[in-house]
């Protein structure tokens, strides 16, 4: 149902860097590089994430109680890419863990402080 998510950057630079190290780790790779914008994906016709540059020309900001969730395979893929996002500058919002119905989560903040999270189901 999801085609693509963006998430709003002040420093496109600073987001491609940020999400190409990252999201490499779940197999994607960037699929757009525009002037205003970057798009990842890991295969034709599956969802993407996008940072990008606002069109309005306002500076980005975050959504309170917005939050992209990108499923891992496994809790130790969780553990792994909650770490890797924290020593790319990520700030922690919520360690790996096991939650409410089995679901097993790690939160953070990128550098432009949008909230995501890596997830799976069971523990």
């Amino acid at each position: 149902m999801i085609g693509y998510v963006t998430l709003g950057t002040n420093d496109l630079n600073k987001a491609a860097e940020f999400y190409d190290n990252l999201l490499k780790e779940l197999g994607a790779a960037r699929v757009f590089d525009g002037e205003r914008f970057v798009a990842w994906g890991a295969d034709p016709g599956t969802p993407m994430l996008a940072a990008m540059k606002p069109f309005d020309g306002n500076p980005a900001s975050v959504g309170n109680g917005v939050m992209i969730a990108l499923a891992a395979k496994n809790t130790a893929a969780v553990d792994a890419l909650h770490a890797k996002a924290l020593a790319l500058g990520a700030k922690d919002e919520g360690a790996p863990g096991l939650r409410d119905g089995g679901f097993y989560c790690a939160y953070f903040r990128d550098p432009d402080g949008n909230k995501l999270n890596f997830f799976c189901h069971g523990g």
